[in-house]
């Protein structure tokens, strides 16, 4: 059983959201709405995933399935995590 206490997108940054959608096992599977993102590098790119990566710098980028409908609660959460 998957464990969606703690979904609401109110992390304390971004590692932690990181955390929570790969214990929730939703990091690898596509979201509903695919998001255009710009990274911190200024690449854009698509969210198509719980957990994307920049294409171009490597930043990893994270949000819960209950708040991937905002491009505002995509969080970055580090590099090489």
């Amino acid at each position: 059983m998957v464990d969606h206490s703690g979904c609401s997108g109110k992390f304390e940054n971004g590692a932690a959201a990181l955390n929570k959608v790969r214990n929730m096992g939703f990091n690898i599977q596509f979201m509903p709405a695919p998001l255009e993102l710009t990274c911190e590098c200024g690449t854009e790119f698509t969210m198509d995933k719980f957990e994307t990566k920049c294409p171009a710098c490597g930043m990893i980028y994270a949000v819960t399935p209950c708040s991937s409908h905002d491009a505002a609660n995509v969080m970055p959460a580090g590099k090489d995590l």
